[in-house]
C-alpha cells in the first residue's frame, strides 16, 4: 500500500468513568465509542477527522459484546464515509489484556508493516496528520507520541509527563506526579516568571507496525503481553528502557470524554470554536455575533405556548441563543429560553422560560418550564417535569436515559442512571450515585 498510513480504533472498556453517559439502562453498557457529542457519536467524528487526512483504511480493535456489535452498526465496513473498516475477531478477545497487548495481537492478526495511527475512542483530537509523519520520520521512531502541553497545575495528579531530549525523543515517563515533584524534576517550571508547559502524552500513536511486531517477539515482551500491557504503562516505558526510539510531537488540542465533567468541558471547547476541523464540519454558523448553530427545521418549528417559530422568537428577542449553542433538529423551544454554552439534540423540548448553560441535551430529552441547568448532562429520552412555581435546578449533575426527574427536584454533583423515576428530592449529597430504586428510597 506503499505509504498509506492505517487507522487502528483501540475500542475497548467498559465507561465507568463516563457512567451514566455510557448506560442505556442499568444492566446494558453502551460503548463509549457510541457516546453523542455534538450530533454525532465520537467514532463517527474519529473516522471523519482522519478519513479527511487522507487515511482510508481501519481496523477497529474492539472488546466485549458491546463493542463489537454496537460499533459496526454504526460505521458498518465504512461505505457510509468513503472508507474500508475492518474489525477484530471475537474470540481473540481473550488476548486482548490492555490497549497495548490489544495493539501487538491484532497487528499480527491482521498482519499489518506498514504505518498506522492508534487511537481511543474516548477523545476528540485537532492534529495534523503531516506533521506527525514529518516528526516520526525525522526521530526514525519506532513509535511516535502525539503530545499535548500542559501547565505543571494542569498535570498535578491527573495526566502522566514525558521527558524528552532536544531531538524530541522520549527519555522516560512520570506517572501523574504532584506538584512538587514536577517542580523538582523540571526545576524551570518552578520560576516565578515560567510560564512552560510540559509535554503529555495524548493517547494518540503513530507506529512503524514491522518494527513494533519484531520488538514485541521480544520473549519478555510476550510474558508481559500475556498479563497485562498498555500503552502509556508498560509498551512505552519498555520500549524506552531497551533503547527504541520513541519519538514525541505536539498536537493542538485533546478533549477527554471519558468523564462527566471532560466531556461538558471538551463540549464547551468545541461550540466556543477551539476545534478548527470540527466547526468546519459543523458548517457555516446561523449567526456569528454571537456563534450558534441551529438547524433550519427547528428554526421553523412553532411552540406549544405562543404558536410563533423559533426564528421569530429569536428575531423579538424573547429566545435568548447564545454564544456557543447548537440545537439539532426539529428542536421546540418555547418563549423566555435561554441557551448558552449547550448542545440540545434532535427532538428535544425545551419549554418556557428554561435556562440552560454550560449542557448538553440528549436527543428527545423534554426540559420543563423555568428548569434551571448548569454544567450538566441529560440524556436522551429523559424527562425533566420542572415547573414555574416549583422548578427544577441541575448543577454539575448527569441524568441518565429515559429517567424522570419531578417538579422541585434539586441537585448538585449528582448522577441519576436511566429509567430510574426521581421524586422531588433535594440536599443530597454531591457525589451521591443514584443507581436503583433502593437508592431512592434511602433519600427519601
Amino acid at each position: 500500500m506503499g505509504d498509506e498510513t492505517l487507522g487502528i480504533i483501540l475500542a475497548g472498556g467498559r465507561g465507568e468513568r463516563a457512567k451514566p453517559l455510557t448506560l442505556a439502562s442499568a444492566d446494558y453498557i453502551r460503548s463509549k465509542a457510541l457516546i453523542p457529542f455534538v450530533g454525532r457519536s465520537v467514532v463517527e467524528w474519529l473516522v471523519e477527522a482522519c478519513r479527511d487526512q487522507g487515511i482510508r483504511r481501519f481496523y477497529v480493535i474492539a472488546q466485549g459484546a458491546e463493542n463489537h456489535s454496537q460499533i459496526k452498526l454504526v460505521l458498518g465496513h465504512g461505505e457510509r464515509f468513503g472508507v474500508e473498516i475492518h474489525y477484530s475477531r471475537a474470540r481473540l478477545d481473550r488476548y486482548n489484556v490492555g490497549s497495548g497487548a490489544a495493539t501487538l495481537h491484532n497487528l499480527e492478526q491482521w498482519d499489518l508493516t506498514g504505518r498506522a495511527l492508534v487511537l481511543p475512542v474516548d477523545s476528540v483530537f485537532e492534529f495534523d496528520l503531516n506533521r506527525l509523519n514529518d516528526a516520526h520520520d525525522a526521530a526514525d521512531a519506532v513509535v511516535t507520541v502525539a503530545s499535548v502541553g500542559r501547565t505543571p497545575e494542569e498535570i498535578a495528579g491527573k495526566y502522566g509527563v514525558m521527558q524528552t531530549s532536544p531531538d524530541g525523543l522520549v527519555s522516560g515517563f512520570v506517572e501523574k506526579p504532584t506538584l512538587d515533584r514536577v517542580h523538582r524534576i523540571f526545576p524551570e517550571t518552578s520560576l516565578p516568571s515560567s510560564v512552560r508547559t510540559l509535554p503529555t502524552n495524548a493517547g494518540m500513536y503513530l507506529v512503524d507496525c514491522g518494527r513494533l511486531r519484531l520488538a514485541a517477539r521480544n520473549p519478555e515482551m510476550i510474558r508481559l503481553a500475556q498479563q497485562r500491557l498498555d500503552w502509556g504503562g508498560d509498551l512505552l516505558p519498555w520500549l524506552v528502557g531497551r533503547g527504541l526510539p520513541v519519538a514525541a510531537a505536539p498536537i493542538d488540542r485533546l478533549g477527554d470524554l471519558g468523564s462527566i465533567a471532560d466531556y461538558l468541558a471538551t463540549l464547551g471547547d468545541v461550540l466556543g470554536g477551539r476545534y478548527r476541523w470540527m466547526a468546519r464540519a459543523m458548517g457555516e454558523p446561523t449567526s456569528t455575533d454571537p456563534p450558534y448553530w441551529i438547524h433550519e427545521s427547528s428554526l421553523r418549528t412553532k411552540d406549544s405556548v405562543t404558536g410563533t417559530t423559533l426564528a421569530q422568537k429569536i428575531s423579538e428577542g424573547s429566545v435568548v441563543i447564545g454564544p456557543a449553542v447548537r440545537i439539532g433538529r426539529n428542536a421546540e423551544i418555547g418563549p423566555g429560553v435561554k441557551l448558552r454554552f449547550s448542545d440540545i439534540g434532535d427532538g428535544v423540548d425545551v419549554d418556557e422560560g428554561a435556562r440552560l448553560s454550560r449542557t448538553a441535551i440528549g436527543d428527545s430529552a423534554v426540559v420543563g418550564p423555568y428548569a434551571r441547568i448548569t454544567d450538566s448532562y441529560v440524556g436522551p429520552m429523559a424527562r425533566v417535569h420542572s415547573e414555574r412555581d416549583n422548578p427544577v435546578r441541575l448543577v454539575h449533575s448527569a441524568i441518565g436515559e429515559a429517567a424522570d426527574l419531578r417538579p422541585g427536584t434539586r441537585l448538585s454533583g449528582v448522577s441519576v442512571y436511566p429509567r430510574l423515576r426521581v421524586p422531588a428530592v433535594t440536599g443530597l449529597p454531591t457525589g451521591t450515585h443514584l443507581t436503583s430504586s433502593d437508592d431512592i428510597l434511602h433519600w427519601i
